[in-house]
């Protein structure tokens, strides 16, 4: 057998394995979205709708069965994660890429990836241990609330934000700051008016994974949300996500609730779908050179 004929074959090889990930990995998700939907489907139907996304009570023994509480939750837990964590995050990545001297970059890019191994259970007890007790004694309340949700959601998202800003930044040709600079507009000016809107596809998208990582995420909000099926009206009452719904009902649910809690998958579902969709319209209208 030749060289170039047992070369062949192990690139077909290689291919066919290839391929077969790809399809393992494709199929997971379908059969992860067709169970959750075979699951939920009937439990929405039968409990109707309207009651149970819009229902403002979640009441398993008198059959009540709404998850607005736990949308909213999971609407302004997120909303406050942005806030925090996207201007944080593009500003710390403009820092590292345009400002920062090498040194200091060697030392916070690193310390920005540790960031992202640390387990989210980790940052849960960071938030139960510190944010709260510091709520509770300037602001009144438990502590537990939706700022604590918000502080550590937007501190968990930065990681995101930051490493694919920075790789969206440093993606902008050179000749885009050479040519401002040669015009006498200033290093912050070039940056903010030149840099950042000739990387602004890549920086939305970092954006969308932020917020999918703020709402997919559980452990850490169970630990500092305070978990009250309620729709929260301060920044210090407590309030319920649907992923942390999911997570503490799941483990004694049975019957109809159990179900209903696949259906709050399913609203789930479609909720960070629809966000995705919105976002990644926006993302292609936005164009950029780092596509």
């Amino acid at each position: 057998m030749t060289n170039n004929r047992r070369r062949e074959i192990g690139e077909n090889i290689v291919e066919k394995l290839l391929f077969a990930c790809a399809f393992i990995a494709v199929l997971s998700i379908i059969v992860i979205t067709v169970f959750i939907f075979y699951r939920g489907l009937p439990a929405i139907s039968k409990i109707g709708f309207r009651d149970f996304v819009l229902g403002k009570e979640w009441k398993p023994s008198g059959k009540e069965y709404g998850i607005f509480p736990m949308i909213i939750g999971s609407v302004y837990s997120t909303i406050g994660a942005i806030i925090i964590g996207v201007p944080v995050g593009i500003l710390t990545a403009i820092f590292l890429s345009e400002i920062a001297p090498k040194p200091i970059v060697k030392i916070l890019k690193p310390a920005v990836e540790l960031l992202a191994g640390i387990p989210s259970v980790v940052y849960g007890f960071f938030g139960l241990t510190v944010f709260v007790p510091l709520i509770h004694e300037y602001l009144g309340g438990s502590g537990n609330g939706l700022l604590a949700a918000s502080l550590i959601l937007g501190i968990m998202i930065l990681p995101t934000i930051i490493n694919i800003s920075v790789s969206s930044i440093n993606a902008v040709p050179m000749e885009y700051k050479e040519g401002s600079l040669a015009l006498g507009v200033s290093h912050i000016q070039t940056i903010f008016r030149v840099i950042l809107p000739a990387a602004k596809s890549g920086i939305l998208a970092a954006i969308v994974l932020g917020i999918g990582r703020a709402i997919g995420e559980t452990m850490a909000v169970i630990l500092v949300a305070g978990n009250s099926p309620i729709i929260p009206t301060a920044l210090t009452d407590k309030l319920r996500t649907m992923t942390g719904h999911i997570a503490l009902e799941m483990k004694y649910a049975m019957g109809l609730q159990e179900d209903a809690l696949f259906g709050t998958g399913v609203i789930l579902f479609i909720f960070i779908m629809i966000i995705n969709l919105i976002l990644n319209i926006l993302i292609h209208k936005a164009g950029g050179v780092d596509e």
